[in-house]
C-alpha cells in the first residue's frame, strides 16, 4: 500500500509534457499550454522597441507562428539574436493575436535550441 501511494504521489507531483506540435498546427491549439517545435526564420526587434518577435515557420508576415518577448523581459534572454536559423522548442500556453497563434516568452526555460 505505501509503494501505490509512493508512486501515485509521485505521478500527481510531476507536471503534465506540453505535447508537441509543427508551428503550422498551433492555431488549433490556442488556450493550451503546447510545445511548438519549428526554424526561427526571422529575429524581429520592434521599431518602437517594446517587443522581440521570433518568427517560426517562415519570415514575418508568412510565418505560422510566433513567440513574442516584451521589454520587461529583454534582459533573461540576452542571445535569442543567435537563434536566427535554428530549431526551436517554445512551450507555453497558446494565445491568438490578430488571428496569429504565439505564446509569449517571460522565461528562458520556456525555449530550447536543438
Amino acid at each position: 500500500m505505501r509503494t501505490f501511494l509512493f508512486v501515485l504521489t509521485l505521478v500527481a507531483a510531476t507536471p503534465a509534457l506540453a505535447e508537441t506540435i509543427a508551428p503550422r498546427d498551433a492555431p488549433k491549439h490556442v488556450g493550451e499550454n503546447t510545445t511548438v517545435e519549428g526554424v526561427v526564420g526571422e529575429v524581429h526587434h520592434a521599431a518602437s522597441g517594446n517587443a522581440i518577435f521570433l518568427d517560426i515557420g517562415g519570415r514575418y508576415p508568412s510565418q505560422q507562428f510566433t513567440a513574442v518577448i516584451f521589454k520587461d523581459d529583454f534582459d533573461k534572454f540576452p542571445n535569442v539574436d543567435a537563434l536566427e536559423g535554428k530549431i526551436v522548442d517554445v512551450t507555453g500556453p497558446i494565445t491568438s493575436r490578430k488571428g496569429r497563434a504565439e505564446i509569449i516568452l517571460h522565461d528562458p526555460g520556456q525555449i530550447k535550441a536543438k
